[in-house]
């Protein structure tokens, strides 16, 4: 799936989330700022590299993210991640940029992007796609920076 149609899926379940800060957003605006945080990617797509390498700076003080972020990948149900989570997922600066384009609190932006990044990125990664996957292990170093990011989530 293209970038540009899991921009909307994500600002539709932002616009329609039970936030009354979001619910009255443009989509179009939404979408923009998704892919501010979201995009520049391989081949102009989602950067999920990154998303995966901010868990292995901080895995031993994640609490479960990367179990939260492989569920989205895999085939499997996709793990609710909560608001606060996200500044670990993302960091603050981005989070702060994402709210400052809409115009809504920091509060409200953890709590839409908690709501669209399972789906989103599910979505990305239809059936754990194995191409997709390739591309994130070599956005951390391959086999060995995997392997060094669980020995990280296991303090070792």
């Amino acid at each position: 799936m293209d970038l540009g149609n899991l921009l909307q899926i994500g600002a539709s379940l932002i616009q329609n989330n039970s936030d009354e800060a979001t619910t009255g957003l443009d989509s179009g605006m939404i979408a923009n700022a998704l892919g501010g945080l979201l995009g520049s990617g391989n081949n102009g797509g989602l950067d999920l590299g990154a998303i995966v390498g901010n868990l292995a700076g901080t895995a031993s003080e994640s609490g479960g993210l990367m179990e939260v972020v492989s569920s989205w990948i895999g085939s499997g149900e996709n793990v609710a991640i909560e608001p606060d989570q996200v500044n670990d997922l993302l960091g603050s600066d981005k989070i702060s940029a994402f709210a400052d384009s809409l115009g809504i609190s920091i509060e409200s932006a953890k709590k839409a992007l908690a709501d669209a990044l399972p789906e989103v990125i599910n979505q990305a990664t239809p059936e754990g796609d194995g191409d997709m996957l390739g591309n994130l292990l070599a956005s951390v170093g391959g086999v060995d920076g995997a392997i060094g990011m669980v020995g990280k989530l296991f303090g070792r």
